[in-house]
């Protein structure tokens, strides 16, 4: 039955019936992916220069920050700090991994510590009723490996953490209310159970200069994304347009994954650079925690969509060796009853270079 407890170890066997009909779905798309990164290695440009920066990224995603109807729901806010290292920091035996993973390239290692808070619909019910989404915060710490070239980045990530009340969603959140003078939620009591929680993601961008507009620069950002772990098990294909001045300074603007994300990474070629952007994706989706509920033990849940399309624009600006990027995102919903129609949330990130 959909929104009700699920009886013990199912949600394992979902899982993994899951996975196998996702891998179905997308081993057209993986191949694909497989074939064009062998291609982007053989015709490989110079190695790019050392960059002796470091950088730090602070992001923040919320739902109130739309023109929808239905605010403060869902995904409600996804709060990250990110570290990234400069290029000569990386320890010889992560850059012989890297090498096994992608080649020559440009390297650096990252992490990042991310809170990500989900809520029903009906926030003034003690219970949610079957078919809203649960209550639930998601607290992770992430290590990534980074390698660039001219012309692509790719990323490799492991995140650990933990799902339910030791995320601290609620304090977070009714905290906040305390500050601007808003209720509380009431239903955090019903929020899914402690958990650890281990992600795996892999993704690849390829940077495509289309020309001159005016004589502005474009290009186009093709991505592919794959995940798995109990968090989330999902592939993601889909592109960034681009128009401004100094796109080869990075890769498009950061998001908290799931979705485009270009990463924090970026090396000033101008005095001044900007874009605005925009883009889209879509996902197949065969795990998702916050959707499908605990995985060791009883709880809510609620039957999720297999594919989620995104899509998102902005606009991001670098100056004195910061980078600051606006990205509104309208997404279509996860689950079978969900309210609202699309789901939109903005996503606001500043990344300095020290």
């Amino acid at each position: 039955m959909k929104g009700v407890p699920r009886a013990p170890g199912s949600g394992y066997s979902c899982v993994m019936a899951g996975v196998e009909i996702a891998m179905r779905r997308v081993s057209r798309i993986g191949l694909a992916a497989l074939a064009v990164s062998a291609a982007s290695i053989s015709v490989m440009a110079a190695p790019l220069p050392p960059d002796p920066a470091a950088i730090w990224t602070l992001q923040d995603e919320n739902s109130t920050i739309s023109s929808a109807k239905v605010t403060d729901r869902y995904y409600t806010n996804g709060l990250r700090l990110g570290y990234t290292s400069p290029t000569d920091a990386m320890p010889d035996a992560l850059n012989g991994v890297a090498d096994k993973l992608w080649g020559p390239g440009q390297r650096r290692w990252s992490f990042n510590l991310s809170q990500q808070i989900y809520t029903p619909f009906n926030t003034a019910a003690q219970i949610p009723p079957a078919g809203d989404m649960p209550y639930s915060g998601l607290l992770m710490g992430s290590f990534g490996l980074n390698s660039d070239t001219e012309t692509s980045r790719s990323h490799f990530g492991l995140g650990l953490g933990v799902i339910g009340p030791a995320a601290m969603g609620e304090q977070v959140q009714n905290g906040f209310h305390d500050l601007i003078g808003q209720g509380h939620n009431n239903g955090w009591g019903s929020q899914l159970k402690n958990e650890p929680v281990i992600q795996f993601t892999s993704s690849r961008i390829w940077r495509l200069p289309i020309g001159t507009l005016g004589g502005l620069e474009t290009d186009v950002l093709p991505e592919l994304t794959a995940g798995a772990g109990s968090v989330r098990i999902y592939a993601l294909t889909g592109l960034t347009l681009r128009l401004g001045q100094g796109l080869t300074a990075d890769f498009g603007p950061a998001r908290v994954r799931p979705g485009l994300s270009g990463g924090d990474a970026f090396v000033p070629t101008h005095d001044f650079g900007w874009y605005v952007f925009v883009g889209a994706d879509g996902q197949a989706v065969a795990h998702d925690i916050t959707l499908d509920g605990d995985v060791f033990s009883k709880g809510p849940s609620v039957r999720k969509q297999p594919f989620v399309g995104e899509g998102q624009g902005g606009l991001a600006v670098m100056l004195y060796g910061a980078r600051l990027a606006y990205t509104h995102v309208v997404q279509s919903t996860e689950f079978k009853q969900q309210k609202g129609g699309f789901h939109q949330f903005g996503s606001l990130s500043l990344s300095l270079r020290f």
